[in-house]
């Protein structure tokens, strides 16, 4: 993306009165060209084009200048509809977004996810419960995705973590803000081994409205969302509810039925969410999803890739494909299969999770790989 069309994209995305859904729409009248909306929203003179006429004529040049300050630090981005690498799970909710902040390794976000979501003053079975899970199917080769709120959000990307397997947070505030406070530390580490999104531009503080078009996306990245304990009031069950408005997969475990923080989940089982018990659980219900995507991903990534790449179709590898050979017999690293094959990371990423996922390769901490079969 050139200067023009990342200055154009940050004028749309901070034009009054467009929101997602109205610049998704006058992009797909403009032929997805972001240069033609401004210019038509320019010469508009409908009533309900006035603010952002206005703002077009008189953009404020610290905003935007705050907004390139920080895209221009290392691993920040603007991933925009318009690009091939944008997630496909957010095309099918929804009011999509029209593009993210993204701080970290935005590759991370086309590969298969699982949500885990609960209470914010969780039990500490709760938080345990979150921590072993995470754990597990971040081990099996599911990212786990949360909001990185206190509680079970905190401790299911902190084990994620500490198991040396990538997490995606998504965030209620700009990508610049911590919220809560108390989360800068996790923040840190999530952008240096995942990634952290939000829809917000820098700057943008927390607001109660906010955190309801968060978990959208939270559903809306994941193949199915797992919530771990929750009142019946908490917003934990409004990411469940998108997630089964938008026809992804819906995990509660259940609890006490003495305990307040167990009501939500029971009322989701009731309304029939999967009880589960143990992660497998949710591996075994998300395998199928994972390994769709993962092959459409292959194969869309792989379209137009340069005569060294590997081709997409060998998704189950013998000893003549390029990716199993060039895994060798020694774990290695993914930026070190990348250099071997000159395939982009998430090409790799999609297809090496299908191996994982058939139980050929295992992955190790530090984002390694190893055959698990001759």
């Amino acid at each position: 993306m050139d200067e023009d069309e990342l200055r154009a994209w940050l004028l749309a995305l901070r034009c009054p009165g467009l929101g997602p859904g109205g610049l998704r729409a006058r992009l797909a009248e403009a032929g997805g060209d972001i240069a033609r909306v401004l210019g038509r929203l320019a010469q508009s003179r409908a009533p309900a084009d006035a603010a952002a006429r206005e703002w077009l004529r008189r953009p404020d040049p610290e905003r935007l200048d705050a907004d390139r300050a920080w895209l221009a630090a290392p691993d920040h981005r603007l991933l925009c509809c318009t690009e091939a690498d944008f997630p496909p799970p957010l095309e099918t909710i929804p009011q999509p977004p029209a593009a993210l902040f993204v701080a970290g390794d935005a590759s991370l976000l086309l590969l298969p996810q699982v949500a885990i979501v609960g209470a914010r003053q969780a039990s500490p079975g709760g938080l345990a419960n979150a921590r072993a899970f995470a754990r597990a199917l971040g081990e099996a080769g599911l990212l786990v995705t949360s909001g990185m709120a206190d509680g079970i959000d905190g401790a299911a990307h902190a084990a994620a973590l500490e198991a040396g397997r990538p997490t995606v947070a998504v965030v209620g505030t700009g990508p610049d803000r911590v919220y809560p406070r108390k989360h800068h530390a996790l923040a840190r580490r999530i952008v240096g081994q995942g990634v952290l999104v939000s829809e917000f531009p820098p700057g943008t503080p927390a607001r109660a409205d906010h955190f309801p078009r968060r978990n959208r996306l939270i559903a809306g990245l994941a193949l199915g969302t797992l919530v771990v304990e929750a009142g019946l009031r908490s917003g934990s069950l409004i990411t469940a509810r998108l997630a089964a408005e938008q026809g992804r997969e819906v995990f509660a475990l259940p609890g006490s039925i003495h305990h307040a923080l167990a009501r939500g989940s029971h009322q989701l089982i009731r309304d029939g969410a999967r009880l589960v018990e143990a992660p497998g659980e949710v591996v075994e219900a998300l395998a199928p999803a994972a390994r769709a995507l993962g092959a459409e991903l292959a194969g869309r990534l792989g379209d137009g890739q340069t005569e060294h790449a590997a081709p997409a179709e060998s998704a189950n590898p013998g000893a003549d494909d390029p990716l199993f050979a060039a895994l060798g017999h020694d774990p290695v690293p993914l930026d070190e299969l990348v250099a071997r094959l000159g395939v982009p990371a998430a090409e790799l990423s999609a297809r090496l999770l299908m191996l994982e996922l058939d139980g050929r390769i295992g992955t190790l901490p530090g984002n390694r790989y190893q055959r698990l079969v001759s």
